[in-house]
Formats: C-alpha cells, structure tokens, sequence
C-alpha cells in the first residue's frame, strides 16, 4: 500500500470524524475563503477515489465502529447488572434508573416527537417504566 501524505491522514481523520468529504478535504488542504464549494466537493471526491486514501478510510471507519460498539455493549451490560442487584435488593428506584440509562444508551428517549408521552418518553420506554413500577410495587407488597 502506498503511503499517505500528511494531508491524506489529516483528510481521512476529519473525514471520519465528522463524514463531510468537503469539511474534511478543507481542513487538510487549508483551502481559502474564495474556493468554490462545487471545486472543494470535487477535489475531495478524487482524494476519496485514491485506493490508499479509501483503504485508509474504511480503516479508521471500521475501528471507530469497533469502539462505539464496545462502549455501548459494556456500559448496557453494566447497567443490566445494576438493575438486577436493584430487583433482588428490592430498590425500585434504583432499578428504574439502570432501565433508563439502558434506554438512553439505546436510544429508546426522545425528547421531542410526536408520539412522546406526558414526560417527553416514546411508547417503549412508557412500557419500561410501566413494568419498573410494577415490579416496584411487587417488591413493596412483599
């Protein structure tokens, strides 16, 4: 594989960073105010088009999913075991706040739609909370 210049690296680290070819071609080349938007979009389509500059790419995208995934799927399975010493220890609250952070880390809130509930919460997360204050309730009856 042919080495990349400085340029190339910085191009391909804006570009997988922020996945605008154009704000990534800027950065690297320092191109000037009176650079047409259509000469930037096309040089930063060739750069792409380089064998070297796309392996390079496809690299970086592929670690930058790697670690995304493990953050989510670590920090989720956390949670789970939060919520499980939560259930067994009978602490209702605290097992309503691991279910949200799983639901934050998933994408399960939304803050503003159409389909959101009286606290901004989509119909699967009023589920959740539905079945936390169940089993709260449960644990209180016990």
């Amino acid at each position: 594989m042919q080495k990349l210049t400085p340029k190339e690296k910085a191009f391909s680290l804006k570009f997988v960073e922020c996945n605008n070819a154009s704000e990534a071609y800027r950065h690297a080349y320092n191109v000037g105010k009176n650079t047409k938007p259509e000469t930037v979009w096309t040089s930063a389509y060739k750069l792409l088009s380089i064998p070297h500059v796309s392996k390079r790419v496809a690299q970086l995208q592929e670690r930058a999913v790697e670690r995304t995934m493990v953050t989510v799927a670590s920090i989720t399975q956390e949670l789970e075991e939060a919520r499980a010493v939560a259930l067994q220890e009978g602490q209702g609250s605290a097992m309503t706040s691991a279910s949200m952070g799983k639901a934050k880390i998933h994408g399960l809130l939304i803050d503003k739609t159409d389909n959101k509930h009286e606290h901004g919460i989509s119909d699967s997360m009023a589920e959740l909370i539905a079945n936390a204050r169940e089993n709260t309730k449960r644990i209180g009856d016990k």
